[in-house]
């Protein structure tokens, strides 16, 4: 039991230390570039929300959640 309890401690300070740092890694991302920050966002939403072939999503075309997709229509 002990050595469980020392497992988990050490697990979630390590976890707690990684998330510290990806939190700046994001904040310092945003920071340098946060047009380019918010287009990487937008290609993880669309990507994690077209994942399954199956599903169906009704969203107007003219949101702000395919601002990037609009963008790249040719004129």
């Amino acid at each position: 039991t002990i050595i469980l309890a020392n497992a988990t401690r050490d697990a979630e300070k390590t976890r707690g230390e990684g998330d510290a740092i990806a939190t700046s890694t994001y904040a310092e991302a945003y920071n340098r570039d946060p047009e380019f920050y918010d287009f990487t966002r937008s290609l993880r939403a669309y990507r994690n929300t077209f994942s399954d072939q199956g599903d169906i999503l009704l969203i107007d075309p003219d949101s702000d959640y395919f601002k990037y997709l609009n963008k790249s229509k040719p004129q």
